[in-house]
C-alpha cells in the first residue's frame, strides 16, 4: 500500500493543494543538537539523538530518496532501534510497511493501543469527512502498545505519551525528555499560529479541537520550555503562537488567509532541500 499511496499523493495532492499555503515541511537538516529532520515531499521524519541512541519519530512515505537523506544527517538506518509513531497515515508509516524498502525491519515500533486497531483491521481509516476509506496498513515490526499519559524510557531517554484523538482516532503526541513535543498532524501552523490540523483528513474535527484545547491545558501547566514540532509546517518554541488559534480549523479545500509567503507554491517540489543546507543550517523555527 505505502508504494501506491506515495506514488498518488506526489501526483494527486500536489495538484489538491498547490498555491494553497497548506504545506511548508521543514527541509532536511537540524533544528539543534538533538533533534534532526528530513524532508520526504509536504512531510517530515525526526530524529531524537542523545548519549550514543537516535530514536525515530514516524516512518514518512515509501520515499526512494530516504537512504540518500539519512546518509546527509550521518544516520545509519541500521541504528534505528526504535520508532515513535504518531499515527498510522502513510506519509507517517510508509517506510515501515510491508512493501517499503525495509530499512528498518529490525526496529521495534511504538504506537498507541487505540491507534493499533487500524493495523490491527479492527477499524478503517476515513477521510473526506468520512465519505471515503484509506487502504489498511500492514506493518510486520515487531510492536510495544502505549497507553495514554504513559511515561517510558528508551536508554536514558524520557518519553511520555499524550492521547489526541480528532485526525485519527488513536493519534498520540510524544514529549521527550520534557522538552520536545513531536505533534504528528496535531497541530497545523499558518502564518499566524496553530490551527487544528486540516479539516478533511480528520476523522472528527470536533474532537480534534477538544484534543488541542486539552493539550494546551496539559502543557501550559508544566510551566517549562517546550519546543512544538510538527510533522508538516514547522516548529515553535511559543505556546502563544502554537496555539493562537486552536478553536478553529485549517479548512484546506481554500487558499489559505493569511498567505504564508514561506509555505512553497508546490510543497512536493523539493529543489531547495539539498545537502549542503542540511549540513551547514540550522532549521529557523515558524514563529512571527
Amino acid at each position: 500500500m505505502s508504494k501506491k499511496a506515495s506514488k498518488f499523493q506526489t501526483v494527486f495532492m500536489s495538484l489538491t493543494y498547490r498555491g494553497k499555503g497548506v504545506f511548508k515541511p521543514l527541509n532536511t537538516g537540524m533544528i539543534d543538537e538533538h533533534v534532526g529532520c528530513i524532508r520526504e515531499y509536504v512531510a517530515n521524519i525526526f530524529f531524537y539523538k542523545k548519549e550514543g541512541t537516535t530514536i525515530m519519530i514516524d516512518a514518512g512515505y515509501s520515499y526512494e530518496r530516504l537512504g540518500e537523506k539519512l546518509n546527509w544527517l550521518d544516520i545509519n538506518p541500521r541504528d534505528i532501534k526504535h520508532v515513535l509513531v504518531t499515527h498510522q497515515d502513510t506519509d507517517h508509516v510508509g517506510a515501515l510497511e510491508r512493501d517499503s524498502e525495509g530499512l528498518f525491519n529490525q526496529a521495534t515500533i511504538y504506537v498507541g493501543e487505540v491507534e493499533n486497531r487500524y493495523l490491527t483491521k479492527e477499524v478503517r481509516r476515513k477521510v473526506k469527512w468520512g465519505l471515503y476509506k484509506l487502504p489498511y496498513v500492514t506493518i510486520d515490526n515487531n510492536k510495544v502498545l502505549i497507553k495514554d499519559g504513559q511515561v517510558f524510557y528508551i536508554d536514558n531517554i524520557k518519553i511520555e505519551a499524550i492521547l489526541v484523538p480528532g485526525h485519527t482516532w488513536g493519534h498520540l503526541v510524544y514529549l521527550i525528555d520534557d522538552t520536545y513535543l513531536f505533534a504528528g498532524d496535531t497541530i497545523w501552523f499558518g502564518a499566524d499560529g496553530g490551527y487544528s490540523f486540516l479539516s478533511s483528513l480528520a476523522e472528527s474535527n470536533e474532537v480534534a479541537l477538544q484534543s488541542l484545547a486539552r493539550l494546551e491545558k496539559n502543557l501550559r501547566s508544566r510551566n517549562t520550555p517546550i519546543k512544538i514540532i510538527t510533522g508538516h509546517t514547522g516548529w515553535s518554541d511559543s505556546l502563544d503562537f502554537a496555539f493562537a488559534h486552536t478553536a478553529q480549523i485549517c479548512h484546506d479545500a481554500k487558499k489559505q488567509k493569511p498567505v504564508d509567503p514561506k509555505a512553497p507554491y508546490d510543497g512536493y517540489d523539493e529543489e531547495d532541500d539539498t545537502m549542503q543546507l542540511a549540513k551547514t543550517q540550522r532549521l529557523a523555527k515558524a514563529n512571527l
